[in-house]
């Protein structure tokens, strides 16, 4: 009897096995197949004018740069708030906050904020910066908001991070005479990086994809130049630009831009998720 329960057992593992297998490679061939879609229709018909030139709102060959550099503008300032604050906090929570009722609200706060729709920033943002400060549509509205909808996502991750670090660790650390401060600078954020990392990688690739916060807070449209560093220009990124094209724009080769568009941004924000990682993939290696 035991040994036919053993046989059972590994033939039910067996299937169970499969079966992950199975599912795991649908999505891994969904994933590239949906990604091959997206990048042949558009790459290889990419020019450099095109990634550099002006949009155009009558005539065929308008380009994407000006949204293009908005993307990036607007992506390195939400990071610079984003993340520094989302790690701060996370940090807090994992390491210094009491175990009570309040905090434990809290976590559920930043949990429900990291789970609300990004039309929601988008209409905060509108209040704050269109109606409270009236600045109007601008850069500096879109970026804050893009970090307001990102700092629960990096908040939870660099906690979960910081928890995952074994306790040994820390106990050693203190053993070793070192303080609070230090051993969260030299022991805790430096174990936990790869999560961090993730994390930023996440909201970084959300914050570039994003268009509803933009559109409410930044505008459709760009100021025609394209190195404008001036945050009150109005701020029309990739996404918001493919988007526009797609849906209203009455430009003649609209199709070919929205296809072209969408490479760019797939194409960027997978190079988004290499560079982050290379750093950590060259540790691995020398840590083995």
């Amino acid at each position: 009897m035991f040994s036919t329960g053993r046989g059972i057992n590994g033939v039910n593992n067996r299937i169970f096995t499969v079966f992950v297998w199975g599912v795991s490679a649908c999505i891994v061939l969904f994933i590239c197949a949906l990604l091959y879609l997206i990048l042949q229709k558009g790459l290889p018909s990419l020019t450099w004018d095109f990634i550099t030139g002006l949009p155009s709102e009558m005539e065929e060959g308008g380009g994407i740069g000006p949204a293009l550099f908005n993307s990036f503008y607007m992506l390195f300032i939400s990071l610079l708030i984003a993340v520094p604050l989302g790690m701060a906090a996370g940090i807090y929570l994992a390491e210094f906050a009491p175990n009570n009722k309040l905090i434990g609200f809290v976590r559920i706060c930043v949990e429900g904020l990291a789970s609300v729709p990004s039309i929601i920033f988008g209409l905060f943002g509108i209040a704050l910066f269109v109606e409270m400060f009236q600045i109007g549509l601008t850069i500096i509205g879109g970026a804050i908001s893009l970090a307001f909808l990102n700092l629960p996502v990096m908040t939870r991750v660099t906690e979960e991070a910081i928890r995952a670090v074994p306790k040994e660790m820390k106990q050693a650390s203190f053993a070793l005479g070192a303080t609070h401060l230090q051993t969260i600078r030299r022991v805790l954020v430096p174990t936990a990086i790869s999560g961090i990392v993730t994390g930023i990688c996440l909201v970084a690739g959300r914050a570039f994809g994003e268009s509803a916060v933009i559109i409410l807070t930044a505008g459709v449209t760009t100021s025609g130049e394209m190195w404008d560093f001036n945050l009150l220009s109005p701020g029309e990124t990739l996404a918001v630009h493919l988007w526009y094209v797609q849906s209203e724009a009455i430009v003649p080769d609209a199709v070919s831009i929205s296809d072209k568009s969408a490479a760019v941004l797939v194409f960027i924000i997978l190079l988004f998720n290499i560079v982050f990682r290379i750093p950590l993939w060259i540790k691995d290696r020398k840590n083995r």
